[in-house]
């Protein structure tokens, strides 16, 4: 066999078993989301995972889960002043990160107390949400919980809870080298 055909047939083994690899990856069942003990925290199920570049209309607003884009939003303990692509925050969220979003009906206050607690923390985001139900909502794959003040012990539950938790599709995915707007 001639080296050029070596290479060739080397390089479509690897190729062969990062397929078979990543196959096997994507099908592990997602583990399912539970309330973790925490009043209030709404769970839910059988999420889809697919990458799309397409929008995508989601049954929740923030979307807690489903298909997303291929490039996920910083989640380094990154505070955004502008609304995000929800596409870009799920994927965020398949790897273990929690999104704190805010209506402006929020105080500065708490939106100061929140930034404090997602501010340089890994696996954490926080951004502005109009259209969403509570003032404040947090999020984590699967899992979501409606707030009405920063100062409800139940924030730093939730965080501890799910921020890289047992839901997280991913566990270990990087949250850094994502978008940062």
């Amino acid at each position: 066999m001639k080296t050029g055909s070596r290479f060739t047939l080397a390089v479509s083994v690897v190729f062969a078993l990062g397929s078979l690899v990543g196959c096997s990856i994507n099908a592990e069942p997602t583990p399912e989301p539970t309330d973790g003990g925490i009043e209030g925290v709404q769970t839910f199920g059988d999420l889809a995972r697919d990458h799309t570049t397409d929008d995508v209309e989601y049954p929740h607003s923030p979307p807690v889960g489903g298909d997303h884009d291929p490039q996920w939003m910083d989640c380094t303990g990154t505070v955004y002043e502008q609304p995000l692509r929800n596409e870009n925050a799920v994927h965020s969220l398949e790897h273990g990160a929690v999104w704190i979003t805010y209506t402006d009906a929020v105080s500065q206050a708490d939106i100061d107390a929140l930034a404090a607690k997602v501010e340089g923390q890994p696996y954490s985001f926080m951004s502005p949400y109009p259209d969403q139900g509570s003032p404040i909502t947090l999020t984590a794959w699967g899992v979501q919980l409606g707030l009405e003040s920063a100062d409800d012990p139940r924030v730093d539950e939730f965080l501890t809870a799910y921020r890289s938790g047992p839901q997280t599709p991913e566990p270990g995915a990087t949250c850094g080298s994502g978008l940062l707007e």
